[in-house]
């Protein structure tokens, strides 16, 4: 069997192998704005802020958190949405020697309470509409200084004006937060600061640039230790795969959110790399979106199934120019095979899947933007990443084509879970990240994932993988979302059910779904019951909750259990 046989598919553009220098990640905005002081960095709904802004208001904002005490490796949680606070704190927090603690702004007080502990953060930076929610916790925690600001601070007039308005009237409510004891504004902060900021040794093997926490699907949510090797390495990986791309002269759309490490790494590290500029948007909205697309003209579009599903069945698309956009890698889900044709008809770019954790900072494999993909596969690995497909439960590998728990071994892969060794020893075995996937590899090098170990279901005896029954699904003219699950069955263990949304203008029955399925599935594969909704629960980077859907169903049985 050939060691990485997928190396044979790499076009002569990408190399087998890469140099990662050895610096902190923050570096990079301070090159970008030495090469490039004049240039827009980041364009947020109408305003644009140059790499020389970007880099002032970053050095400002790290010597303020010097002045409150924070040294290095100190914990700084970031939960802001998509916007230029974001990302002035981020490398504000590194140049002051922290580390950012990115922090969901879903989150609720229980989490963010659960989060605050466990990182033990000391600062805080947050929107004054969550300003209450952190109120209310803040003597639980090991918080001493919070930061607000608010969306209106980066708005250009006069929207910074309207704004409060129209924040008032969606939220139902205007914060006023004072500038005193621990509660600090963001906007004061950048008129007193300095731009001075005392160096820190450094150790790019070891320091920790990130604590990202993982979703908590299986238990209380893990502090995953990405350190500054880990994020430069993904995020030049990116860089050579994005090969045809003219570093300073790209658009990067930012929707995916940066508080999740795929936006983090291939939208905000990424772009400062390579000196590009990067449209951000705090939320998604299928029409503002469309918009900001025709207007700004993005040449890569980082995004999840979910976003470009939702931009593809708004009525008005047709409205809106999108033939700017040229490469798109899409994470976090599976992404359907028809969703990937219709969107690139549509732009005339190329969108391809790729494959990630946020173990691995994260992204680890991807079909190739111009070049060799194959149809329901998550490509081949990065420069310098090896995979494996070991027996589940050993380190053993298994031949080619057979199903078994994806493993990885490179330079992105995490330090380890923080405080938290054995479960960091029991995901990193001799050196392999066991990432919990199933999946195989065919004789050419490219992998394919089956499933999440934890969502596989068993029904009757049989293993049933949901991925591929979502894949009939999506081919369906009706199918604009689906996710599959496996929900418990007093007869057969668990039985497959299949959560759908429907296209505007259908109304497919289940009787004629299940015709369909059977069409295309073994009988034991198709599903049981099907279930139409309005729309499925996701998180904030647009990946489906099928745990969810199974922990109501559970719930749904329990109460109609006689007590």
């Amino acid at each position: 069997m050939t060691e990485k046989p997928w190396l044979a598919h790499y076009p002569p553009e990408v190399p087998h192998t890469l140099s990662y220098p050895s610096m902190p990640v923050q570096e990079y905005l301070t090159h970008a704005y030495e090469k490039f002081p004049d240039k827009v960095a980041i364009h947020f709904l109408g305003k644009d802020i140059t790499y020389h802004e970007l880099y002032d208001s970053s050095k400002r904002f790290a010597n303020y958190l010097q002045t409150l005490g924070i040294k290095k490796g100190d914990r700084v949680s970031i939960m802001l949405p998509n916007c230029p606070q974001a990302v002035i704190s981020f490398y504000g927090v590194l140049y002051a020697g922290g580390v950012v603690v990115m922090t969901n702004p879903l989150y609720t007080e229980r989490e963010i309470a659960y989060q605050m502990n466990d990182s033990g953060a000391k600062a805080i930076v947050s929107l004054d509409i969550l300003f209450p929610r952190i109120s209310k916790v803040v003597k639980e925690t090991k918080l001493e200084n919070v930061i607000i600001t608010g969306i209106k601070d980066y708005l250009p007039f006069p929207k910074n004006l309207v704004y409060p308005m129209v924040q008032k009237k969606q939220y139902g409510m205007t914060v006023k937060v004072e500038h005193r004891g621990i509660n600090h504004l963001f906007t004061e902060i950048m008129k007193v600061a300095s731009t001075e900021v005392a160096t820190t040794p450094f150790d790019f093997e070891e320091d920790l640039a990130l604590l990202q926490y993982t979703g908590g699907t299986t238990g209380s949510p893990k502090g995953v230790m990405l350190t500054h090797k880990n994020l430069i390495s993904n995020a030049t990986m990116c860089d050579s795969w994005l090969y045809k791309g003219m570093n300073g002269e790209e658009t990067i759309m930012g929707i995916i959110p940066l508080f999740h490490v795929y936006g983090l790494t291939t939208v905000l590290i990424l772009s400062v790399m390579q000196g590009n500029r990067m449209v951000l948007l705090p939320k998604f909205e299928p029409e503002t979106a469309l918009k900001t697309i025709n207007k700004q003209k993005p040449t890569l579009f980082p995004g999840a199934p979910t976003l470009y599903i939702g931009l593809m069945n708004h009525p008005d698309i047709g409205k809106y120019d999108l033939s700017s956009i040229e490469a798109c890698l899409s994470g976090s889900a599976p992404l359907p095979a028809d969703v990937q044709e219709k969107f690139e008809k549509i732009t005339g770019g190329k969108l391809v899947e790729g494959y990630g954790l946020t173990e691995t900072s994260p992204v680890t494999h991807s079909n190739l933007l111009w070049g060799e993909r194959v149809k329901g596969s998550i490509g081949m690995p990065y420069p310098d990443t090896d995979c494996k497909i070991f027996l589940p439960g050993t380190t053993d590998p298994v031949p080619n084509g057979q199903i078994g728990e994806i493993a990885i071994k490179g330079p992105q892969v995490m330090k380890g879970y923080w405080k938290r060794p054995e479960d960091t020893a029991a995901t990193i075995v001799d050196g392999w990240l066991l990432t919990g996937d199933l999946g195989y590899m065919n004789d050419e090098g490219f992998f394919f994932i089956v499933d999440r170990k934890k969502d596989m279901i068993i029904a009757g005896g049989f293993n049933i993988y949901p991925r591929e029954i979502e894949e009939v699904l999506y081919e369906h003219e009706a199918v604009q979302e689906c996710v599959v699950a496996g929900v418990p069955d007093a007869y057969r263990g668990e039985t497959v059910k299949a959560y759908i949304v429907q296209k505007e203008g259908y109304n497919v029955s289940e009787e004629e779904f299940n015709t369909y399925c059977r069409e295309h599935l073994a009988s034991f594969k198709v599903p049981r019951i099907y279930e139409f909704r309005k729309e499925l629960p996701k998180t904030a980077v647009g990946k489906i909750l099928r745990r969810s859907l199974v922990d109501e169903e559970i719930a749904k049985q329990d109460e109609a259990v006689p007590s």
